[in-house]
């Protein structure tokens, strides 16, 4: 499958798809909507479903998908759906910036982002003048970029300008139909389809800023409370679907997974999952919170939002890691 396809199918999912897994026998299973963006970090959902886990532990998953970080932020807080998995500074910014109680309560993956270019890009110093495009402009993977451009030199709206565009899926067919846009931040598969369509990286996120709590999952403070034992038994059935994508015999499926779900050709499927499976760049083992990563976050928060007085506050204001603790213990630990 082409690129221009990929990104069509990535692009109808994004504009609001939702895809419904209901395993045989789960009718009388509690229900339970769980929001994401389309793409490769969500492998351990959609072993989930595809095994079971989450059936085996009486969960009725509906799989949703979002286009941008503002409708996913917007909907969990209205109630649209019960549990968001996205970049954790969404959840931060939830708090700080609209008064909304979100509460992180589980990991998930260091991003697997690169700062994606167009070819006649040499450097970063480049983008000065040109145009970078981010999902929202004050959360996440923005601050990353600007972070990076920062560090050589260049300021926004002084140097360069941020136009918001959406998800990953989004920002990769504005890249590719609109050489204007000179920069984004890109992940898998995305990321690999752009470099075979010309695209050039600068590099990963993780090697230019360090380490990086990206992908979690967050959920309402009230919510979680009131359903706790709902949550720790969705937590518990993520760890084992985290597990088991992990475990190298089930590469072939997971391969699979990724090729069905995203529509994908068997090679860039296979380059994905290898992405996956690196501990460093890929999915956390047992999906946990990267506690080096989330102080990092709220460090980039504070130097490239000026938010708390250039202070990053503890990271305790904004996870309750007591849900994944139980869960552990359901699983033996």
């Amino acid at each position: 499958m082409g690129a221009a396809r990929l990104l069509r199918t990535g692009l109808a999912v994004a504009l609001g798809l939702g895809l419904v897994a209901v395993p045989a026998g789960a009718q009388d299973a509690k229900p339970l909507r769980v929001k994401v963006f389309p793409g490769a970090q969500n492998l351990a959902l959609y072993a989930g479903l595809a095994q079971g886990f989450f059936a085996n532990r009486g969960l009725k998953v509906e799989l949703l998908f979002t286009a941008s970080s503002t409708e996913l932020r917007n909907g969990l807080a209205k109630g649209d759906f019960e549990i968001a998995h996205a970049a954790v500074d969404n959840s931060v910014a939830m708090v700080e910036l609209a008064g909304q109680d979100a509460v992180i309560v589980l990991g998930g993956d260091s991003s697997l982002n690169e700062l994606f270019v167009q070819p006649e890009i040499r450097s970063v110093a480049d983008l000065k003048g040109r145009t970078v495009i981010v999902d929202a402009p004050n959360t996440a993977y923005a601050l990353q970029v600007k972070k990076i451009l920062l560090k050589h030199g260049l300021k926004e709206g002084q140097d360069y300008t941020v136009k918001p565009v959406g998800g990953t899926v989004l920002r990769a067919k504005a890249m590719q139909e609109n050489k204007e846009y000179a920069a984004s931040i890109l992940n898998a598969p995305f990321s690999i389809q752009m470099a075979r369509q010309g695209l050039k990286s600068m590099g990963r996120v993780i090697d230019l800023l360090g380490a990086y709590q990206a992908t979690g999952a967050f959920v309402m403070r009230g919510w979680a409370k009131s359903n706790q034992d709902t949550l720790e038994r969705y937590i518990a059935a993520y760890i084992e679907s985290t597990r088991w994508t992990l475990t190298p015999a089930n590469r072939a499926e997971g391969v699979a997974l990724l090729a069905k779900w995203l529509k994908l050709p068997n090679d860039v499927a296979e380059r994905t999952y290898d992405l996956l499976a690196d501990p460093r760049f890929g999915l956390a083992p047992d999906a946990q919170l990267d506690q080096e990563g989330f102080r990092n976050v709220l460090a980039l928060r504070a130097e490239i939002e000026g938010q708390w007085g250039g202070k990053p506050p503890p990271p305790d204001r904004y996870v309750d890691l007591g849900y994944y603790g139980r869960a552990l213990k359901m699983l033996g630990r």
